[in-house]
């Protein structure tokens, strides 16, 4: 018995002895920075630590802290509405009284968020503040596009296709090039001059030259000609040049990876499915995408964050023609890091920015959990 507990003993020695490296790397240059991180937060942080300030870094970034913690509540308010409706309309024979209750919260919770964030905007600093907007535009648009585009490539891709493995090769290309070379090639192709390469491109369509990423109108604006303020006004016209080069650069990852998961769908499933009758578009739906769930969701997720994390290509494709408009979370944070040299102020705004994407992380949970099948 004791020789059996011993071996044991030794057997988790050997355990953790193995993950003992990847702990100490991971705790070095993944845990550590981030608590490091938010103790220069509560300080005045020059180069050299200076005094404490407590939330005064805080204060001047969100104008009043109450109000933030109002809004990441209305943040919460709008998931747990979905959450109820999600989670109890099979279960509950009142279904109207879970869909009034639900819709009750979502609108409380959209009271809330308007209301702090109105009072954040107007006392708080609004340069680092509008940079959450631009930052939920570019990642809203980037990910969207990238995974419903990666999907139909990797679904055409699927089929029975002579010189898939070069089309593949293809595809990875924009991925593996570096961001700042493939950022410079994109900034000359979206050039403000007439005869640059996209305004002759599209003047073979009859559509007059634009100004691309010197352009800080909305693409609201751009396309309708009506002037919007406000959120709903959408990203400008230089930053939709940036989600473009986003999308270039990343749909041909996703969809290499969304094609590894097609491959492992059991081919009878479809084959049951076109013996019933079912059409393409119907396997589609009922069967690629739900057996995907898992793979999208992960996508989704690790997408969303790297794109609140985009920085080289933005850095580079900026114009001052365009403004504030393609100064995303990241740009803000470097500016008060580098240019003013307020480590405290900026380690602040990179608090504030983990909060937030712990919420939204949380939500796409909440949203897509009840879609993933592992078996």
């Amino acid at each position: 018995m004791l020789a059996k507990i011993s071996n044991k003993h030794i057997d988790q020695i050997y355990g953790y002895l193995l993950i003992a490296p990847a702990v100490f790397l991971i705790s070095i240059f993944g845990i550590f920075p981030v608590f490091f991180g938010i103790y220069m937060s509560f300080h005045k942080w020059k180069v050299f630590k200076g005094r404490f300030l407590a939330f005064e870094n805080y204060n001047k970034i969100l104008g009043d802290i109450n109000s933030f913690w109002f809004f990441v509540f209305g943040l919460l308010l709008l998931i747990l509405s979905f959450w109820l409706w999600s989670e109890f309309k099979d279960k509950l024979k009142n279904k109207l009284l879970l869909l009034f209750s639900s819709i009750v919260i979502f609108i409380l919770g959209v009271f809330v968020i308007n209301s702090s964030w109105s009072k954040m905007i107007s006392l708080g600093d609004d340069d680092f503040l509008n940079s959450l907007i631009y930052t939920f535009y570019y990642s809203f648009f980037t990910i969207t596009s990238e995974v419903g585009f990666g999907l139909i490539i990797a679904f055409a891709l699927y089929q029975k296709l002579k010189g898939k493995q070069f089309f593949q090769m293809i595809l990875l290309l924009p991925y593996i090039t570096p961001s700042v070379m493939g950022a410079a090639v994109f900034f000359i192709i979206f050039g403000k001059a007439e005869n640059s390469i996209l305004n002759d491109f599209i003047g073979l369509f009859g559509f007059e030259p634009q100004l691309w990423l010197f352009d800080k109108r909305p693409i609201s604006e751009v396309l309708f000609g009506i002037q919007i303020k406000g959120f709903f006004a959408g990203p400008s016209l230089a930053l939709v040049s940036a989600i473009l080069y986003g999308i270039w650069s990343y749909t041909g990852y996703y969809a290499i990876i969304l094609l590894a998961g097609l491959s492992i769908i059991p081919s009878d499933l479809y084959e049951a499915a076109k013996v019933e009758g079912a059409s393409r578009w119907q396997t589609f739906i009922k069967i690629t995408i739900p057996l995907l769930m898992p793979i999208i969701f992960f996508l989704l997720l690790t997408g969303f964050i790297n794109t609140f994390q985009a920085f080289n290509h933005i850095y580079v494709m900026q114009t001052s023609s365009a403004g504030d408009t393609m100064d995303v979370v990241t740009i803000e944070i470097f500016d008060h890091f580098w240019d003013r040299v307020k480590f405290g102020y900026a380690a602040a705004e990179g608090v504030v920015l983990f909060i937030l994407l712990n919420v939204l992380a949380i939500s796409q949970y909440v949203i897509f959990r009840k879609r993933l099948n592992y078996e």
